[in-house]
């Protein structure tokens, strides 16, 4: 069995994200505050599920904050500056959505710096284990000039970047399975080759014309030297398990092989789970052992075996433990025998393999799919 490292810091627990209505500033009329979606206790908990189940075969270490040279190899100096500053008047919302406090500048570098340090190891160490960053606050929705979706620096573009400008790799791929389009991460590497920006997302629309110009869709596919190096996958909501399973068999893996990255990060949201508050899709815990396995497997046969796991979203706070549970599991091809108490949400295989299918057409002049 391989081993587990996770990269972790109490840092990720001191960041707190105001309350509100659906993340809107408190209006006053209702009774009791909307708590964050993004609280400590989804940390509390994937920490908890994982000395509970792989305690026996996990390494925890500690974190380093993403130094600013590091941080600008993907965002503004000003910009960097900006979020900075801004924790340093105490916080508050940076955006409607996005907030924190005094300390989430710290907790924003140090998630950055889990990220870079899981992927150092994953292409460094050459052993039998799956280096996970167990990180917040979030990353894949930061773009270079801007904060979005509870995130403030990219944390898996951060560590994708810091692969290439240290020599470790020539071509890095990144999945991203979070029910959220990775919107950040594809801004960070639209024009270039060097990135392949996987995303495997819910069908939406931009929530924001300031923060998130996106549109999420199969229309944004890159440009110049980046044209086809972004491949967007929208899936309808309730995509269940084998769903995912068509995405991956059908587009992931075919796409990963013709790339052949050096290394492979997977921005690991699980928030496309049953019960999760801010998405409708349906996977179950043995969906995300699947989805983990996918990635090992991938890792081993296209990537020279460098994965790296790094933690996005998922709010359901105790679903989310089960899942990322799952995920690692998957990854490690261990069975903890633990069951995921959500299972009774069915998923919709036609609605997903017809939007599949798709996106398959829409990449297929770049990528050699059948």
């Amino acid at each position: 069995m391989r081993r587990l490292r996770v990269y972790d810091d109490d840092a990720a627990l001191a960041h707190v994200a105001p309350s509100g209505e659906y993340d809107a500033p408190w209006s006053g009329r209702l009774a009791v505050r909307q708590r964050h979606p993004d609280r400590r206790e989804r940390v509390e908990n994937v920490r908890a599920a994982i000395r509970s189940e792989l305690g026996g075969h996990t390494t925890w270490t500690d974190v380093e904050p993403a130094s600013r040279t590091q941080l600008e190899r993907v965002h503004d100096a000003a910009y960097v500056d900006e979020v900075r500053d801004w924790a340093a008047g105490g916080g508050g919302r940076l955006t409607t959505e996005t907030g924190g406090n005094a300390e989430t500048y710290r907790a924003a570098r140090v998630a950055a710096g889990g990220a870079t340090a899981a992927a150092r190891r994953a292409v460094d160490a050459g052993l039998p284990e799956v280096p996970y960053a167990l990180v917040r606050p979030s990353g894949h929705h930061a773009q270079p000039d801007r904060a979005d979706g509870f995130c403030f620096f990219n944390n898996v573009a951060v560590a994708a970047a810091d692969l290439l400008a240290s020599g470790r790799a020539d071509r890095v791929a990144v999945l991203d399975w979070d029910v959220h389009h990775a919107n950040g991460t594809q801004e960070c590497f639209y024009d270039r080759e060097d990135v392949l920006v996987v995303s495997l997302h819910q069908d939406h629309d931009s929530w924001s014309a300031e923060t998130h110009p996106q549109a999420c869709d199969l229309t944004e596919r890159g440009v110049g030297d980046g044209e086809g190096y972004t491949v967007n996958v929208p899936l309808p909501p309730g995509t269940g398990d084998d769903g995912y399973r068509y995405a991956v068999d059908e587009l992931v893996e075919p796409v990963l092989a013709a790339y052949a990255p050096d290394a492979l990060l997977v921005s690991a949201g699980q928030d496309p789970g049953t019960m999760d508050p801010l998405g409708r899709n349906a996977v179950t815990k043995a969906g995300f052992e699947f989805l983990g396995a996918s990635a090992r497997r991938l890792a081993d046969e296209h990537a020279e075996g460098a994965l790296a796991l790094v933690q996005e979203g998922g709010y359901h706070v105790t679903h989310l433990a089960y899942a990322t549970l799952g995920v690692l599991e998957g990854a490690l091809d261990y069975e903890t025998g633990v069951d995921d108490p959500f299972e009774y949400v069915p998923g919709d295989t036609a609605s997903a393999r017809s939007a599949v299918d798709d996106a398959v057409d829409a990449h297929r002049d770049h990528w050699p799919l059948d």
